[in-house]
């Protein structure tokens, strides 16, 4: 089911139950989904080298919430990772903030999920650098969510963290030894202290209070690759496939998810406006980074990185970067090439 038809349907409805609620953000992603693949989004001429046949094609509308788009830019981003893996175990840990502090990371989403950032990573540094874990400085992979299976809002962040890091001090690599990460709950309580030091820094109130246990899961992940297949699927393309959207009829829209305790396929059904909603809160603040890269992980720290990689004997092989797909001629399947561009009409002037 196409998510630009059930804007189209339900935008009025949506505004006017949800107009007190709506941001510029997700005003701004509507907008981008509701002219997605038509001319408001532009237009390009392409031509059949081979056949001669041309045509206008309507241009996707790259707003990173739409489930038609970016998907390029996320094999671009899982190819990037991909060359960054070691062999060694993967570890997956998720921080998620309770339900008492849903409301106060709603209403300041810039500051709380940089927050949020800020107060994992800092607590797994800690930890790394502690002797009795590792001690040394670990490599790490951040990823926000904040949406659960069923959409509702769920602020929460994956790291994903390589077993083993670098012993600056010694100039030497450190392999984890275990099966485990860190306790998951020694975890929580530091994140939790760090973080409510944080709120009361920036002078944020709690309307209510916080309870003293925090969920923080750390869970082996294997050798990586599937925890970054999973996590590339939610970072440009919105929070939810149209494959799984299964109907729009009577005025409520049906969508189908995994249940992740049981693994179980479950659905859910909500009226139209509602669904948009769903869909709409989850759109983060403009320019707001959903995934960030740490320690000898970062950008800046390419040399180190291949150092290691080097020492663990990884094959290191320059890869050419993935290119964009071709458009195919619908009568004889050759590329077709560009010839002109056409604005979107809001984009003039």
């Amino acid at each position: 089911m196409n998510l630009l038809v059930i804007a189209e349907q339900f935008q009025d409805r949506l505004f006017a139950k949800y107009a007190d609620r709506l941001l510029p953000s997700h005003r701004h992603a509507l907008r981008a989904i509701l002219r997605c693949r038509t001319p408001a989004s532009g237009e390009l001429h392409v031509r059949c080298p081979d056949c001669g046949r041309h045509e206008w094609r309507p241009l996707s509308c790259g707003h990173r919430s739409c489930p038609q788009c970016q998907n390029h830019e996320a094999s671009q981003w899982l190819d990037r990772q991909q060359a960054k893996l070691l062999p060694v175990s993967y570890f997956m840990v998720t921080f998620t903030l309770p339900c008492e502090l849903r409301a106060l990371a709603w209403n300041f989403q810039s500051k709380t999920y940089a927050m949020l950032f800020a107060c994992a990573i800092a607590t797994l540094k800690d930890f790394g650098l502690n002797p009795k874990h590792l001690g040394a400085d670990l490599g790490m992979t951040a990823v926000l969510h904040t949406q659960t299976r069923r959409l509702d809002y769920h602020p929460h962040l994956h790291v994903i963290v390589p077993g083993g890091g670098i012993d600056k001090r010694r100039r030497q690599w450190k392999k984890l030894k275990g099966g485990y990460l860190f306790n998951a709950f020694n975890i929580a309580k530091v994140f939790r202290a760090k973080f409510l030091e944080v709120i009361n820094k920036a002078g944020l109130k709690l309307s209510v209070g916080v309870r003293e246990k925090w969920v923080v899961d750390c869970e082996h992940v294997g050798q990586g690759l599937p925890a970054l297949k999973y996590l590339s699927r939610y970072l440009y393309r919105g929070v939810i496939s149209e494959n799984n959207i299964l109907s729009c009829r009577d005025g409520e829209v049906t969508f189908r998810y995994i249940e992740s305790e049981t693994g179980n396929t479950c659905t859910r059904t909500v009226k139209g406006e509602d669904f948009l909603w769903l869909v709409l809160q989850h759109v983060l603040p403009r320019g707001f980074r959903r995934v960030r890269d740490y320690g000898f992980l970062h950008g800046n720290a390419k040399k180190v990185l291949k150092l290691v990689q080097l020492i663990l004997h990884v094959m290191l092989e320059a890869k050419p970067p993935r290119p964009r797909p071709v458009i195919p001629c619908p009568c004889c399947r050759t590329a077709m090439i560009v010839t002109a561009f056409r604005r979107p009409a809001w984009a003039s002037g």
